[in-house]
């Protein structure tokens, strides 16, 4: 054994992960309106980069999914992040990227009127303390606002108000002197500690708190239970007057602070178009979220003609690599989404034709295979995107199910359409309330080899109740 030092050569392969294939890898799992975000601060940070704002902008040509395929043209394996050889090639490619209009705002579109667009929603807690200003004295704004505070997005009170008066170095009585006025601000039933104080505020106002009422809301548990023969021994009333003790507590709004506060609900905008049309399937993205992109070779020309020193040139020569990659990875990102989209179209035909009964089991491996590609770019490329079709509105990741054995050996069927069925069977139950058990006979009967225990998960999921549970509250409906 020589221990003389020696120079050795050795042979390896190695996956490089360049900087740019990391941000185009990235930008797979970036729905249309976060690429439109990406691409503004790209064009902020990039001089040579533009978003055209023309009006006469060409829109992607639509991508039928049979009998044509997706758009095959080379380019969607430098997305994948198994191509260890592919690189992004910074040298010059097409000046702009058509992908459809901006939006409102663009050349001969009118903008909206400011007037029209929505203030934001006043936050519970804006809302308490303006009626504070007026109910409270001046003395005891700070309790007040201290006691704000503690009160969560439902509108009840999350703080114990011995530790308040100790921690404000107030009596105790005082702090509870200022919550007894905030639990008379708007909305009824703010502030209370637990559900039965919240209720009976409620009926306070609404000059329904009797003893028979104080009695049913000391009790809800019972209620909870079914157990309305025990309640109406409790409170001493007839069944007419316990049937509408019930319906007047229904009628109260158990978290009355969620009316006030919280982010607007931002609606759900497609990434892409599933149309059926006489050769097939039509998929296109939505280009209406997608801005067209333009390198500015002009500007480039004008500065790189200029006197400019070794670092100022090598600054240009990075900034146009960026831009041309940035509207070649934008058009491989489209690619491959059409690419995929059209497989999971082509396999869930019968989905898009006659329903979620017909779902069939799915997996990401099975679509990658299809399309020759890694499963993990399918999984990046079917992440946060939605796609809208006769049936509605629906995103990538709800084609992918599971698959439940069919019970006469034939094929197997998704877990999703066994969902669906168990759905349609509880909800046409009447007054014979069904248990998991007479469940997996009607399931298995219709074709599907369920087990009980998975009949339990399923139901839990939807949020169904058991057999008990909606027996009981058949029998307060009833009553």
């Amino acid at each position: 054994m020589s221990l003389a030092p020696s120079l050795q050569l050795r042979q390896s392969q190695s996956l490089v992960m360049t900087p740019q294939l990391q941000q185009a890898i990235k930008l797979l799992t970036l729905s249309n309106l976060e690429i439109e975000a990406f691409i503004a601060e790209e064009v902020e940070r990039n001089p040579l980069l533009a978003a055209d704002q023309t009006s006469g902008r060409s829109t992607p040509e639509p991508v039928e999914a049979a009998p044509v395929e997706a758009d095959s043209a080379a380019g969607e394996g430098a997305l994948d992040v198994d191509v260890a050889a592919e690189r992004f090639d910074d040298g010059p490619s097409e000046a702009a990227l058509s992908t459809g209009p901006v939006g409102a705002g663009a050349a001969g579109e009118e903008l909206p009127d400011l007037d029209t667009l929505g203030a934001p929603p006043e936050s519970l807690h804006d809302h308490l303390r303006a009626q504070a200003g007026t109910a409270v004295a001046a003395t005891d704004l700070g309790i007040a606002e201290a006691l704000i505070d503690q009160i969560d997005e439902a509108g009840y009170l999350r703080a114990s108000l011995l530790d308040m008066a100790t921690r404000l170095g107030v009596p105790l009585a005082r702090v509870e002197a200022v919550l007894v006025t905030i639990q008379t601000f708007d909305p009824t039933g703010v502030g209370a500690r637990d559900l039965a104080e919240c209720l009976a505020l409620q009926a306070r106002e609404a000059d329904r708190y009797d003893p028979c009422m104080a009695r049913l809301i000391d009790n809800l548990d019972l209620l909870g239970r079914g157990e309305v023969k025990r309640l109406q021994r409790m409170c001493g009333v007839d069944d007419e007057d316990m049937a509408d003790m019930i319906r007047e507590l229904r009628g109260y709004d158990p978290k009355p602070g969620c009316r006030y506060g919280g982010d607007p609900v931002q609606a759900v905008v497609p990434d892409l178009f599933v149309t059926r049309s006489r050769d097939g399937w039509t998929i296109e993205l939505n280009a209406a979220t997608l801005p067209r992109v333009l390198v500015n070779r002009r500007y480039h020309a004008q500065l790189a003609s200029g006197a400019q020193d070794k670092a100022s040139k090598a600054w240009l020569g990075d900034m146009l690599a960026s831009a041309n990659w940035l509207v070649k990875a934008l058009d491989q990102r489209q690619r491959t989404i059409v690419k995929v989209a059209t497989e999971i179209v082509r396999q869930q035909e019968a989905f898009f034709l006659h329903g979620v009964s017909h779902l069939k089991p799915l997996t990401l491996a099975r679509i990658a295979d299809a399309i020759e590609m890694h499963e993990s770019t399918v999984s990046r490329v079917t992440s946060n995107k939605y796609l809208h079709c006769a049936r509605g509105l629906f995103e990538l990741k709800y084609f992918f199910t599971s698959a439940i054995q069919a019970a006469d050996g034939g094929e197997a069927v998704s877990a999703a359409a066994v969902r669906a069925a168990l759905k349609a069977l509880i909800a046409g139950e009447g007054d014979q309330v069904l248990s998991d058990d007479t469940l997996v006979d009607l399931l298995n009967a219709k074709g599907f080899d369920i087990a009980r225990r998975t009949v339990a998960k399923y139901r839990e999921a939807m949020g169904i109740g058991s057999s008990v549970q909606r027996r009981r509250a058949k029998a307060l409906e009833r009553a």
